[in-house]
């Protein structure tokens, strides 16, 4: 095959991919709102090169979720918040990560923050839900981004993430979130308004 012919049937892949991801990105977020009731929503746009792109359309496809499931956790006395720091992306990050097929978005959440920090915690519902949109030159999908809120009364920290990518859990004081925290406006925002 011709070298314009396979670039060609590649890029049409890659529209098709990022048309599916919107539209199951689209059924999910209808689902997640008629099964929760109140949250915060938000909306970001992320940019990123081709092969990016391809591997987050991928998983929209799979769960309508490119950056998985999160929850914010705080201890009982709600004085500070969990975060775990991701090597990969070189931030402080709340916990979280990828929706198995045969998982619920909650039931992901849970999973990773047993994974990242080696507790359990009391789940109270979805904190937000933000639509992620996803360009890469002219090609653009969207997937959800949904943070539980929890609460815990286990404060000792055993990071255990089998993906080896958090080396670090720590707690924060919401006034004292470090710098290089992921999303650090709207986490505040949202530890306001919990």
């Amino acid at each position: 095959m011709p070298l314009s012919i396979r670039a060609m049937t590649t890029v049409n892949d890659l529209w098709f991919l990022a048309d599916r991801a919107s539209q199951r990105a689209e059924q999910r977020y209808h689902r997640v709102s008629r099964e929760y009731g109140e949250y915060h929503t938000f909306e970001r746009l992320d940019t990123v090169r081709r092969r990016r792109f391809r591997t987050l359309a991928t998983r929209i496809v799979d769960s309508g979720a490119p950056y998985g499931a999160h929850t914010i956790v705080t201890p009982n006395d709600g004085q500070s918040v969990l975060l775990v720091r991701h090597d990969g992306v070189d931030k402080w990050v709340l916990p979280g990560g990828g929706v198995h097929r045969d998982e619920t978005y909650e039931r992901a959440a849970v999973r990773e923050l047993h994974e990242e920090a080696g507790i359990d915690a009391q789940y109270e519902g979805l904190a937000s839900l933000t639509r992620v949109q996803i360009r890469s030159g002219n090609y653009n999908t969207w997937g959800v981004l949904p943070v539980f809120e929890a609460q815990t009364n286990v404060t000792a920290l055993t990071v255990n993430d089998p993906d080896g990518e958090i080396s670090d859990a720590q707690w924060f004081h919401p006034d004292s979130l470090p710098e290089d925290t992921r999303d650090r406006a709207q986490l505040r925002e949202l530890l306001e308004q919990t």
